[in-house]
């Protein structure tokens, strides 16, 4: 590449290859990431808690994580596209994607609430409503950054970071089975923030700036994640009388 300068061409630093792998492959790289982030977290309770569980699980959770696993899938078929350079398939096929994130926020709150009543009613374990800000905030974290993906679905630069932030939100729930390597349990949400600050390094190392997606998503999310935790682990009357009525 070269740049101009009094008339003259100036040629610039070629781009390393460490550069040149980040600008080419990271986005797909990352939908591989978080797949493997999530199959490997639930791999540590999918048995015991739906395939061969004591007591059966509401069918919801069932459709649940079809639905989720069906857009892990999706998004990596469409970080595939991108990269392969099928961009009009991608656009087309991407209102499939904007189909499933309508229905992953009504399913997701649906399943948190529905669950939380399975272990208050059924397996008499106190306290089941308590940690349904997690969920909560993490549909919240999604539906938002989606949606905003999709709003900014013919600007890539904006598009691309958006997209790659709301799947991020969503593995807090696996970080979160990981309980054999995260200790204390609670450290999920820095796991689940650590992916996005993948973004923040491949935007320091390929554009030499953070790109302001990052900026303005990274501080509320952070925030937000932080009075979740308090609320979880001070557990105060306030959420202690809402989560009652919700679990009934």
């Amino acid at each position: 590449m070269t740049a101009t300068y009094a008339g003259r061409p100036i040629a610039q630093a070629p781009r390393s290859l460490v550069v040149k792998l980040l600008d080419k492959y990271f986005y797909f790289s990352m939908s591989l990431l978080i797949a493997a982030v999530v199959v490997f977290g639930f791999s540590h309770s999918i048995d015991q808690a739906l395939l061969h569980a004591a007591v059966p699980r509401p069918i919801l959770l069932w459709v649940h994580a079809i639905v989720f696993s069906g857009w892990v899938v999706f998004f990596i078929f469409q970080s595939a596209l991108v990269r392969s350079g099928n961009v009009r398939v991608h656009r087309v096929t991407g209102w499939i994607g904007a189909a499933l994130g309508a229905v992953i926020p009504i399913l997701g709150i649906a399943t948190a609430i529905t669950m939380a009543r399975f272990h208050a009613h059924r397996l008499h374990e106190k306290d089941a409503g308590s940690f349904l800000l997690v969920p909560f905030l993490d549909i919240c974290c999604f539906t938002s950054t989606f949606w905003l993906a999709v709003y900014w679905r013919r600007k890539p630069e904006l598009h691309r970071r958006l997209a790659l932030i709301a799947p991020c939100a969503l593995t807090a729930a696996a970080f979160g089975r990981i309980q054999a390597l995260i200790q204390p349990p609670m450290l999920f949400y820095p796991c689940v923030d650590a992916l996005i600050l993948l973004g923040v390094a491949r935007d320091l190392i390929v554009n030499r700036r953070v790109h302001r997606v990052y900026l303005y998503a990274l501080a509320p999310i952070a925030l937000a994640q932080f009075a979740v935790v308090y609320a979880v682990t001070n557990t105060p009357t306030w959420w202690v009388k809402i989560a009652n009525a919700i679990v009934g």
